[in-house]
């Protein structure tokens, strides 16, 4: 039975904000969505957002926040840095911030509809090294959110012990496996679906599919 409460998605179009989105509808009785608008490599994403929310249904606003990459150098919005990941070091497609101010305006525009809760796919245990993804900072983030608007906000964040391949299969119980895997966009290299194969992101989600598809196969066989 869904909750008769408001909800505020973060949403980029990419495979963990869409299960989110999906999540959150089956949930909440009312869903908006939000998409920030940060200066990143690709104008698909963006695209493939709105056609997403368009397609579900859902009323969706698109945030201009161009200033976060003109304050941060990263890979996510700079063609001429390499997408890379040493040991010992942040990835070089972490932005500076980024969670944190999209889920502060995340927050501004939930208080504006009467929603209290807001919804992210950020995940610690797959997550690509980002500190922004912990479950501690959005603790401590969701406490700061309360007290500075007086709003008992709830940041819920259904990923956050799931591994890729538990996130497939929530997609998959929420009927939307096929959905999930041909509409979105996770490669950083702006590949829509399976990706480019060859980033991080494309080989972290490949390997979660791959991992759940045959846990599926291997139960069907079994049963």
């Amino acid at each position: 039975m869904k909750r008769q409460e408001k909800a505020m998605v973060v949403f980029s179009g990419g495979q963990d904000s869409t299960t989110c989105l999906l999540w959150a509808m089956r949930e909440f009785a009312e869903v908006e969505a939000v998409t920030f608008h940060y200066g990143q490599r690709h104008e698909l994403e963006i695209e493939c957002a709105k056609s997403i929310a368009k397609e579900l249904g859902v009323n969706h606003r698109v945030l201009d926040m161009s200033l976060l990459s003109q304050l941060t150098p990263n890979a996510l919005t700079r063609t001429d840095i390499e997408i890379e990941e040493k040991e010992g070091e942040l990835p070089s497609t972490f932005v500076d911030g980024r969670n944190l101010l999209f889920l502060s305006f995340a927050a501004v525009a939930a208080k504006q509809m009467g929603a209290k809760h807001i919804v992210t796919g950020v995940c610690e245990t797959d997550f690509s090294g980002y500190p922004d993804c912990r479950d501690v900072f959005i603790k401590s983030l969701n406490v700061t959110l309360n007290l500075s608007m007086d709003y008992p906000f709830v940041i819920d964040t259904p990923l956050m012990w799931l591994n890729k391949a538990e996130t497939w299969q929530l997609a998959d119980q929420l009927g939307a496996l096929d959905f999930v895997r041909t509409k979105t966009l996770t490669c950083y290299n702006g590949v829509i679906s399976d990706g480019c194969g060859e980033c991080p992101a494309c080989r972290l989600r490949k390997r979660g599919l791959d991992e759940y598809l045959a846990i599926k196969d291997k139960g069907a066989v079994s049963s």
